[in-house]
């Protein structure tokens, strides 16, 4: 599968190399491809291809939303909506204020009765949005390991087939999928990421935790 990274901070690429890995194409999407930073990256990441937002949005039979959420809209804009119709794509954003953490707890910049997930999916209405992967740090996002078991990836979107495809993915990256239901759901889903950051901000511990549904 062709996967276009919409992207290439430290999530992007984490999420890159994991498709990677397990055997997708993916092309990592940029403001400027020629930065020396992210030519080091693909010289040392093999098979990883580079090109603009665009390039990347045209590129992926499903693309992944991997920015900062404040600009997510600019992003897309970029990438061309166009581009992104009648695909699957994987919003990862959380809308962080600029703004420090307040008692270790993230400022975002939507209010209880809104999301980013929602944001998007609206600007984009000939698209599939899917929010994952936007509650728990890059460098536990593919293939992690835990001692008390499969970690919960938690998933919502207006699609079910698109679900269906996303879930597919969240478990060739060793998590167990939890379908939250449509995209109003990300009002939910990003405060998780909140609650991920708090240990890290509070004790430093950014590397050791995830969340798990128990279901009896």
């Amino acid at each position: 599968m062709k996967v276009g990274i919409l992207g290439s901070g430290d999530v992007g690429r984490a999420l890159a190399a994991g498709f990677l890995k397990h055997g997708h194409e993916a092309m990592l999407g940029t403001r400027d491809p020629d930065k020396s930073d992210i030519r080091a990256w693909a010289h040392d990441t093999p098979r990883a291809a580079l090109g603009t937002f665009a390039q990347a949005a045209s590129f992926g039979e499903i693309v992944v939303l991997a920015v900062l959420g404040r600009v997510a809209g600019d992003v897309i804009d970029l990438a061309g909506v166009d581009n992104l119709a009648g695909k699957t794509l994987i919003d990862a954003t959380n809308p962080i204020a600029d703004a420090p953490p307040v008692n270790g707890i993230l400022q975002f910049t939507t209010g209880p009765n809104e999301s980013l997930g929602e944001r998007v999916q609206a600007k984009i209405p000939r698209t599939r949005v899917v929010k994952a992967f936007n509650s728990v740090g890059n460098a536990l996002m593919v293939n992690p390991h835990f001692t008390e078991g499969t970690p919960t990836m938690f998933l919502c979107g207006d699609s079910e087939e698109a679900k269906a495809q996303v879930a597919r993915i969240i478990e060739q990256f060793g998590w167990q999928p939890y379908d939250c239901g449509s995209i109003v759901s990300a009002r939910a889903l990003e405060p998780l990421c909140m609650l991920w950051c708090l240990p890290g901000f509070l004790k430093n511990d950014w590397h050791r935790h995830a969340f798990k549904m128990l279901v009896t």
